[in-house]
Protein backbone atom coordinates (compact mmCIF):
# COMPACT_ATOMS: atom_id res chain seq x y z
CA UNK A 1 0.00 0.00 0.00
CA UNK A 2 2.88 2.35 0.78
CA UNK A 3 4.20 1.88 -2.78
CA UNK A 4 0.81 2.99 -4.19
CA UNK A 5 0.91 6.18 -2.12
CA UNK A 6 4.51 6.92 -3.15
CA UNK A 7 3.64 6.28 -6.78
CA UNK A 8 0.55 8.51 -6.60
CA UNK A 9 2.44 11.28 -4.81
CA UNK A 10 5.21 11.04 -7.41
CA UNK A 11 2.68 11.34 -10.23
CA UNK A 12 1.10 14.38 -8.62
CA UNK A 13 4.50 16.00 -7.95
CA UNK A 14 5.65 15.30 -11.52
CA UNK A 15 2.39 16.65 -12.87
CA UNK A 16 2.81 19.81 -10.81
CA UNK A 17 6.37 20.23 -12.12
CA UNK A 18 5.30 19.75 -15.75
CA UNK A 19 2.19 21.91 -15.33
CA UNK A 20 4.14 24.69 -13.60
CA UNK A 21 6.73 24.60 -16.38
CA UNK A 22 3.96 24.74 -18.98
CA UNK A 23 2.04 27.52 -17.22
CA UNK A 24 5.08 29.65 -16.42
CA UNK A 25 6.34 29.39 -19.99
CA UNK A 26 2.87 30.25 -21.33
CA UNK A 27 2.50 33.30 -19.06
CA UNK A 28 6.02 34.56 -19.79
CA UNK A 29 5.60 34.18 -23.53
CA UNK A 30 2.10 35.70 -23.73
CA UNK A 31 2.50 38.52 -21.20
CA UNK A 32 6.21 39.37 -21.29
CA UNK A 33 7.27 38.41 -24.80
CA UNK A 34 4.07 39.24 -26.72
CA UNK A 35 3.50 35.82 -28.26
CA UNK A 36 -0.03 34.87 -29.26
CA UNK A 37 -1.53 32.23 -26.93
CA UNK A 38 -1.50 29.50 -29.59
CA UNK A 39 2.18 29.79 -30.56
CA UNK A 40 3.18 30.29 -26.94
CA UNK A 41 1.39 27.11 -25.97
CA UNK A 42 3.35 25.01 -28.47
CA UNK A 43 6.63 26.20 -26.97
CA UNK A 44 5.29 25.73 -23.43
CA UNK A 45 4.23 22.15 -24.20
CA UNK A 46 7.67 21.23 -25.53
CA UNK A 47 9.35 22.69 -22.46
CA UNK A 48 6.95 20.86 -20.14
CA UNK A 49 7.60 17.54 -21.93
CA UNK A 50 11.29 17.66 -21.05
CA UNK A 51 10.57 18.53 -17.41
CA UNK A 52 7.93 15.80 -17.31
CA UNK A 53 10.23 13.10 -18.66
CA UNK A 54 12.81 13.53 -15.93
CA UNK A 55 10.34 14.04 -13.10
CA UNK A 56 8.11 11.09 -14.06
CA UNK A 57 10.98 8.65 -14.53
CA UNK A 58 12.46 9.61 -11.14
CA UNK A 59 9.51 10.59 -8.93
CA UNK A 60 6.59 8.59 -10.32
CA UNK A 61 8.17 5.40 -11.60
CA UNK A 62 11.51 5.34 -9.77
CA UNK A 63 13.50 4.14 -12.78
CA UNK A 64 16.99 3.15 -11.62
CA UNK A 65 18.78 2.73 -14.96
CA UNK A 66 20.12 5.63 -16.98
CA UNK A 67 17.72 7.26 -19.40
CA UNK A 68 17.96 5.99 -22.97
CA UNK A 69 16.97 7.55 -26.27
CA UNK A 70 14.48 4.71 -26.79
CA UNK A 71 12.79 5.46 -23.47
CA UNK A 72 12.78 9.20 -24.20
CA UNK A 73 11.33 8.53 -27.68
CA UNK A 74 8.49 6.43 -26.22
CA UNK A 75 7.85 9.11 -23.61
CA UNK A 76 7.69 11.81 -26.28
CA UNK A 77 5.25 9.70 -28.34
CA UNK A 78 2.89 9.38 -25.36
CA UNK A 79 3.42 12.99 -24.31
CA UNK A 80 2.79 14.18 -27.88
CA UNK A 81 -0.48 12.25 -28.04
CA UNK A 82 -1.60 13.67 -24.70
CA UNK A 83 -0.42 17.11 -25.80
CA UNK A 84 -2.43 16.95 -29.02
CA UNK A 85 -5.51 16.19 -26.95
CA UNK A 86 -4.52 18.93 -24.51
CA UNK A 87 -3.95 21.48 -27.29
CA UNK A 88 -7.20 20.58 -29.07
CA UNK A 89 -9.23 21.06 -25.88
CA UNK A 90 -7.29 24.25 -25.03
CA UNK A 91 -7.90 25.68 -28.51
CA UNK A 92 -11.58 24.73 -28.54
CA UNK A 93 -12.13 26.42 -25.18
CA UNK A 94 -10.39 29.62 -26.34
CA UNK A 95 -12.30 29.64 -29.62
CA UNK A 96 -15.64 29.24 -27.85
CA UNK A 97 -14.83 31.63 -24.97
CA UNK A 98 -12.83 34.30 -26.81
CA UNK A 99 -12.19 36.56 -23.79
CA UNK A 100 -11.13 33.77 -21.46
CA UNK A 101 -7.68 33.96 -19.86
CA UNK A 102 -5.50 31.31 -21.57
CA UNK A 103 -4.40 29.97 -18.19
CA UNK A 104 -7.99 28.91 -17.41
CA UNK A 105 -8.17 26.96 -20.67
CA UNK A 106 -4.79 25.40 -19.84
CA UNK A 107 -6.10 24.05 -16.52
CA UNK A 108 -9.16 22.40 -18.09
CA UNK A 109 -7.23 20.93 -21.02
CA UNK A 110 -4.45 19.63 -18.78
CA UNK A 111 -6.88 17.78 -16.53
CA UNK A 112 -8.21 15.82 -19.48
CA UNK A 113 -4.78 15.07 -20.95
CA UNK A 114 -3.48 13.93 -17.55
CA UNK A 115 -5.53 10.73 -17.72
CA UNK A 116 -4.22 9.84 -21.18
CA UNK A 117 -0.62 10.53 -20.24
CA UNK A 118 -0.68 8.52 -17.00
CA UNK A 119 -1.81 5.29 -18.64
CA UNK A 120 0.58 5.77 -21.55
CA UNK A 121 3.55 6.37 -19.24
CA UNK A 122 2.62 3.52 -16.92
CA UNK A 123 2.02 0.84 -19.51
CA UNK A 124 3.87 2.10 -22.59
CA UNK A 125 7.02 3.81 -21.34
CA UNK A 126 8.01 2.82 -17.82
CA UNK A 127 6.18 -0.58 -17.65
CA UNK A 128 4.64 -0.65 -14.18
CA UNK A 129 1.54 -2.83 -14.77
CA UNK A 130 1.22 -4.15 -11.20
CA UNK A 131 0.86 -0.87 -9.29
Amino acid sequence: MREHWRHGAGFVASGVIAFATDALTLVLLTHAAGFDPFSARLIAIATAMIAGFFSHRNLTFGVAHRATWAEFTKFIAVAATASLINYAVYSAILLVFRNLEPLVALVAASAIAMIVSYFGYRFGVFRKPNL
